[in-house]
């Protein structure tokens, strides 16, 4: 098995379409730009998180102190895993992002997997999460399959004395977030990750943020470096929790669901090709015969598509493939196709 820490960037090469990484290529509006580029002014302080603390517990209707800050979603899997040292059953749903279950082990926690089953669509069962598991870590929607699983079926997993992640990286790409639990403040040990790297094409600002209990971020909060989050970041991340940028995610959701249709549609018409779940996210998740050797021929095609086998409970027949343009997927569908 590939280690952990792969991820889809290392996919890309000069001269190839990025169909490996899930990220919205367009460049930032003006609205997002405009205050990134005035922060460089203000280099000479200290950060000062206060302001886009503020502004995203705004827009969940949280307190301020519900809200913390970090450098991209990644490395609040890292707070976690250094913060709960005391955890003794840590379990990570399957198939999802590496990095939660990268940062656990790196930590010295034992892991526990619960893997999805393809036969189900990749759907949650919360039967399937033992009854003393006390972290429990999933997507929604998940990584890579797309499965947007029901707010009611991860609810069932919260209980006292188990802290309960739900990364919701992805949830803005989601038309009105249906199934989001960020604003629940009633669920016991509930933190639900935000990444705006994805949406707003910012991967390489870094910023995310966690939403949960007071208490328990201030205990991540404590394992965290001095001034984590940049002022270029912060200026974005209170720009992203506007009413002007809730209306344009709103937009590119409604848009992209139209993009990802048509992805579907043209991949269902390919014979052998058989897409995992119901995709609802910025990527759609497929399985080919062959698929290693199929991965290798799009790259001599001009296509850079996300390999499988290193999420545990795929291998090198799934390939991930990220929504572009109508134009882009026919160009891929037919690539696609010859390399069977």
């Amino acid at each position: 098995m590939m280690s952990l820490g792969f991820h889809g960037d290392a996919e890309l090469a000069d001269g190839l379409v990025d169909l490996a990484v899930n990220v919205r290529q367009d460049p930032p509006p003006d609205w997002l730009a405009e205050p990134i580029a005035a922060s460089l002014h203000d280099l000479a302080r200290y950060p000062d998180p206060a302001p886009a603390r503020a502004a995203l517990a705004g827009r969940h209707g949280r307190p301020d102190d519900e809200v913390l800050l970090t450098a991209g979603a990644s490395q609040a899997f890292t707070l976690l895993a250094q913060a709960l040292r005391s955890v003794r059953r840590p379990v990570v749903i399957h198939p999802q992002f590496t990095e939660p279950e990268a940062a656990l082990r790196a930590a010295g926690h034992p892991v526990e997997r619960v893997i999805l089953a393809e036969s189900d669509g990749f759907r949650l069962d919360p039967a399937e999460v033992p009854e003393d598991a006390d972290l429990v870590m999933i997507g929604n929607p998940t990584n890579p399959t797309s499965v947007l699983h029901p707010a009611a079926s991860i609810e069932a997993l919260a209980r006292p004395g188990r802290v309960l992640v739900v990364d919701e990286a992805f949830a803005d790409t989601v038309p009105d977030e249906p199934e989001s639990l960020a604003g629940r403040r009633d669920l016991p040990g509930l933190v639900v990750l935000r990444s705006l790297t994805k949406t707003w094409g910012l991967a390489g600002l870094r910023i995310g943020y966690l939403l949960g209990e007071a208490e328990l971020l201030g205990q991540l909060a404590a394992v965290q470096p001095l001034w984590p989050v940049s002022t270029p970041a912060l200026a974005a991340a209170a720009a992203c929790a506007g009413p002007t940028a809730r209306a344009a995610e709103r937009a590119i959701a409604a848009h992209l669901m139209v993009d990802r249709e048509y992805l579907v549609d043209r991949l269902n018409k390919i014979e052998g090709v058989l897409i995992a779940g119901a995709p609802t996210s910025s990527f759609v998740l497929f399985r080919i015969a062959d698929g290693e050797r199929v991965r290798v021929q799009l790259r001599s095609r001009g296509f850079a598509v996300r390999r499988g086998d290193t999420f545990p409970g795929l291998g090198p027949d799934w390939l991930r493939v990220a929504v572009r343009d109508t134009a882009t997927t026919d160009a891929f569908v037919e690539a696609l196709a010859a390399s069977r």
